[in-house]
C-alpha cells in the first residue's frame, strides 16, 4: 500500500497552493493599478531579454514560463502585435521560427520592473527577513523550486514569477 501524506504535509500543501494564488493575484492587481500589462508578459519579455541575442524559440520560451503551448502562442502574437516582440525565420530550418525582443520590449520590462519589485516588496519582502526568504528558499528548494534560478538580479532586470 502506497503512503498517504501527512496531516502536517497535506497542510503545508494547501497552504503553498493559497499563498501563490494570493500572491500572484495581488502582484496582478498592483500591475493593473500601474497601468501595466498581465504579468506573463512581463515573464515573457524577461525571459526573452535573458536570452543570447535576446530570441528564443516558441518552444523554449514555453518551457521558461510553465504555461501551455496554448497559451504561449496566444502570449507571443499578442507581444508581436504590441510591437515588444517580433517572429524571425530560422535561417537553418526553414519551418521553425524565434521569437525576438524588440527595444520597446526591453523598455516596457524595464518600466514593469519598478511597479513589479515593489509588489514583491509589499507581498513578500516586508513580511520575511532576509533570513526567513533565504530558509524558504531553501525548503523550495527540496520540493524541486530552484532558487537558484532566480538571483539577486540587476536593478530593473527582475526575476520570473513563475
Amino acid at each position: 500500500m502506497k503512503r498517504k501524506p501527512s496531516t502536517e504535509a497535506t497542510a503545508a500543501w494547501i497552504r503553498l497552493m493559497r499563498v501563490q494564488t494570493r500572491v500572484l493575484d495581488a502582484v496582478e492587481q498592483e500591475l493593473k493599478k500601474a497601468g501595466f500589462p498581465p504579468l506573463a508578459w512581463y515573464d515573457a519579455l524577461l525571459e526573452l531579454s535573458r536570452a543570447p541575442s535576446g530570441e528564443m524559440r516558441p518552444v523554449e520560451l514555453e518551457r521558461q514560463m510553465l504555461l501551455p503551448q496554448y497559451s504561449t502562442s496566444r502570449l507571443i502574437d499578442r507581444l508581436v502585435d504590441e510591437g515588444l516582440a517580433a517572429r524571425r525565420e530560422c535561417k537553418i530550418d526553414k519551418r521553425g521560427q524565434f521569437v525576438e525582443i524588440t527595444e520597446a520590449g526591453r523598455e516596457l520590462q524595464k518600466k514593469m520592473w519598478g511597479a513589479y519589485s515593489a509588489a514583491i516588496e509589499k507581498h513578500v519582502g516586508s513580511k520575511l527577513s532576509d533570513a526567513d526568504a533565504a530558509k524558504l528558499c531553501g525548503l523550495l528548494d527540496r520540493l524541486g523550486c530552484s532558487c537558484s534560478d532566480a538571483q539577486s538580479p540587476a536593478i530593473g532586470e527582475g526575476v520570473p514569477s513563475r
